[in-house]
């Protein structure tokens, strides 16, 4: 798909007008997304969620410029460079998956833009060193939601797990902060392997994982090709019980995987199971209201991916005005003063949990940006 470059402006309420870029628009953001590719099952419900963002944000109009990166690291480069020195964007946001994500580290120090992340690996802000400093993550650390794991798993009385995972530095990312916090808890990983995103056979990775004979197995991939692996484990005759991780959040898994992903347990975003959350949750209100106006818009309801396009925003949003105080946007001080706004930022309810800044921590999230999640009889149920 060619690189689509959409300008939308949308009403809280939900209305939607795309035209061309307005010439009062004040506020420029740049995203790259995969929405084609091996990781279009992010990427895409990523891309569609931009529709619903606010047309102002602290009484500034806000352009949104949308490019597709279709998972390709390259492409990511070349998007955030056009936007960058042709659109004249004050923030970056992107990409969907790591290996299109890291690259925009580089572009956004480089340019001194801040960047948004919306994926999952910490490598992408941590350590906060003078590249990084640029860098900040509204998707959970693999290593929050890998505790979430492991301490499923020792409640449950696992001693073994067999872990195959992407080729990459999602797959790479995990088994790190997993074996980190698995072995401590007496744990043992008696098997390692790996797998491409757009591979269509694992058998032989599949059969040295069962010849290890793991109580437990852990899936580290995400969206639809998640699925590969454990389909191949149930074929073959695997009864030991499946993990994966909140890189599967999307209905796409489920409509794909069938009665093969029953019984998966998982870590997940708050907004995974909003209707399950407790109604003082400040998450709750804000998640349902996402997920309703996207099903208004699309006939369905959303990946937990495209939240994180919201997110994204919502962050920004909680930054601006304190960056307003101190420049004019368009500007490299206002950029700046953006940065520093968004390190400082505290207490902002995201719909994957509520972000506290600071200048080691560009994430900013606790406990409370994660579930534990089982699928049954085709859905999502929340693990009490």
């Amino acid at each position: 798909m060619k690189s689509l470059s959409l300008v939308l402006a949308v009403a809280l309420a939900g209305s939607l007008a795309i035209a061309a870029a307005p010439a009062e628009a004040q506020i420029k953001v740049g995203y790259t997304l995969s929405a084609t590719g091996p990781a279009a099952a992010l990427g895409g419900p990523q891309k569609n969620a931009v529709a619903l963002l606010p047309s102002e944000i602290a009484g500034q109009k806000v352009e949104y410029i949308v490019l597709d990166d279709a998972t390709d690291g390259t492409k990511a480069v070349a998007n955030a460079r056009k936007m960058i020195t042709e659109d004249k964007i004050d923030v970056l946001m992107g990409s969907s998956v790591a290996p299109t994500s890291f690259p925009l580290i580089d572009i956004a120090a480089e340019n001194k833009v801040p960047l948004i992340v919306i994926t999952a690996s910490a490598a992408t802000v941590v350590p906060v060193d003078d590249k990084k400093r640029w860098a900040f993550k509204v998707v959970q650390h693999d290593s929050l939601m890998a505790q979430a794991v492991v301490e499923h798993m020792k409640k449950a009385g696992v001693k073994t797990v067999g872990f195959i995972g992407f080729n990459d530095a999602y797959g790479d990312g995990w088994y790190t902060e997993f074996e980190k916090l698995a072995t401590p808890a007496g744990i043992k990983i008696v098997a390692r392997e790996a797998y491409a995103r757009a591979d269509t056979s694992v058998t032989g990775q599949t059969l040295k994982l069962i010849a290890a004979n793991p109580q437990v197995i852990l899936i580290a991939a995400s969206g639809t090709p998640a699925v590969l692996p454990q389909k191949a484990l149930k074929e073959r005759g695997y009864k030991g019980q499946i993990y994966q991780t909140h890189g599967i959040s999307t209905p796409a898994f489920i409509q794909l995987g069938g009665k093969d992903v029953e019984g998966t347990i998982f870590p997940a975003g708050p907004i995974v199971m909003a209707d399950q959350l407790d109604d003082a949750n400040p998450i709750k209100a804000p998640a349902l209201d996402f997920i309703k106006r996207y099903t208004e818009m699309y006939g369905q309801p959303p990946a937990a991916f495209a939240a994180h396009s919201l997110d994204a925003t919502r962050l920004l949003a909680a930054a601006i005005p304190e960056a307003l105080k101190k420049a004019k946007p368009g500007t490299p001080e206002f950029r700046v003063a953006l940065r520093d706004a968004l390190e400082g930022a505290k207490d902002v309810v995201l719909l994957h949990g509520i972000a506290n800044m600071s200048p080691s921590d560009h994430n900013g999230f606790d406990e409370r940006a994660r579930v534990m999640v089982v699928i049954k009889d085709g859905k999502w149920q929340l693990l009490k």
